[in-house]
């Protein structure tokens, strides 16, 4: 196999890529996420915390790795980080790389080299960036054999990596859609693979970034990994029919498709989300007066096992206060106390249910 450029699929002609199955593919993808786009800007003075949705996003990017772990492990990781597994851990650092994605794309105004690399840097907790060292091949892990070799040379790798920062960041004159230009870009990165691990969860937070930059999401809530993980097999298959037989119109579709199945569902996601999160609102002016402030629902509803020291930091209070508090909400069945070692959470069973109803495909 070589080691060259040659392996990473050159970009196609917008001729060769608009035909009428993308463009109708298109459409759809246009449709739903436009609708995601204006729900959420109609729920934005709700103050749905988005942590929630970054997580379930970190969950199934993980899991396409095969990073798999319970929503009840995330959920305490998430509130103490210091107490995870190994796995669990990096479910965390991935929603941590994408938040810090997220606002270096909002203070940089673009999406640059420097952010790929701090992304990394957080997700896999290591000082180092791009590859140097040659070796890396993707491997078929039932059947042990190379399915691709990536650029090799570190200097292709950079030269590669500063190309794409140069398409995604310019401004588009070939007629292709940013959805489309989103599908490229994604396997473009996937093929550089420029980092010694993590690429997979990189690119796809890239997906997210990419959208935000071109101003077709206001926020990384697209729940896009799902689709992904549930056609698994798919990607992988097409990543490299790209790269083997140029077909990219195959692929392009797949993604479009993705964008599609989950901007609907993330829709019924921050529809059900907000109907909890209103009922709960609701419930606590009236039985709980005295405590109820925005910024305690917020805090229950980005942590799904929140604990004093979370609470206390978020209402601004002391530690005794925020125990009190979350007495009261346990008395009056807002939340569910446990143990797990020595530390005590709050669980916010409907927001679990909910999450792990997401989680497992569901809300209809």
């Amino acid at each position: 196999m070589q080691n060259s450029f040659e392996n990473v699929a050159p970009l196609p002609s917008a001729e060769k890529i608009t035909t009428i199955p993308v463009l109708k593919a298109l459409g759809d993808a246009r449709e739903a996420l436009g609708e995601l786009r204006g729900k959420m800007r109609g729920l934005s003075d709700l103050g749905i915390p988005m942590d929630t949705l970054y997580l379930q996003e970190a969950l199934a990017s993980s899991a396409i790795e095969n990073i798999v772990i319970t929503q009840e492990e995330a959920f305490r990781a998430f509130s103490l980080p210091d107490i995870a597994s190994p796995k669990a851990k990096e479910v965390v650092h991935h929603c941590d790389a994408l938040q810090q994605g997220y606002a270096d794309l909002r203070e940089i105004g673009g999406i640059t080299e420097n952010m790929f690399i701090s992304m990394f840097r957080i997700l896999k907790q290591r000082g180092d960036g791009y590859r140097t060292q040659p070796g890396t091949k993707l491997i078929n892990l039932r059947t042990r054999e190379v399915v691709y070799e990536p650029p090799q040379d570190p200097q292709a790798v950079v030269r590669l990596m500063r190309e794409l920062e140069s398409f995604i960041n310019a401004q588009a004159s070939d007629g292709l859609h940013p959805l489309v230009r989103m599908a490229l870009i994604h396997h473009r990165f996937e093929s550089i693979h420029p980092f010694p691990d993590g690429n997979g969860r990189i690119g796809r937070i890239l997906n997210l970034l990419y959208l935000i930059h071109t101003g077709l999401l206001d926020a990384p809530i697209l729940y896009l990994s799902r689709a992904i993980h549930a056609a698994r097999p798919d990607y992988y298959r097409l990543l490299q029919r790209v790269r083997t037989e140029d077909a990219w119109e195959e692929w392009v579709i797949y993604m479009l498709d993705a964008v599609t199945q989950t901007a609907r569902s993330t829709i019924k996601s921050v529809e059900s989300l907000r109907k909890i999160m209103h009922h709960a609102n609701k419930r606590m002016r009236e039985e709980l007066p005295k405590i109820h402030s925005r910024d305690l629902l917020n805090n229950l509803f980005r942590f799904p096992y929140t604990r004093i020291e979370l609470l206390s930091k978020d209402i601004d209070r002391e530690p005794q206060t925020a125990r009190r508090y979350l007495k009261e909400l346990t008395k009056k069945g807002f939340v569910r106390e446990i143990r797990h070692g020595r530390n005590n959470f709050y669980i916010n069973d409907p927001l679990v249910a909910l999450l792990t109803h997401i989680q497992a495909g569901g809300v209809e």
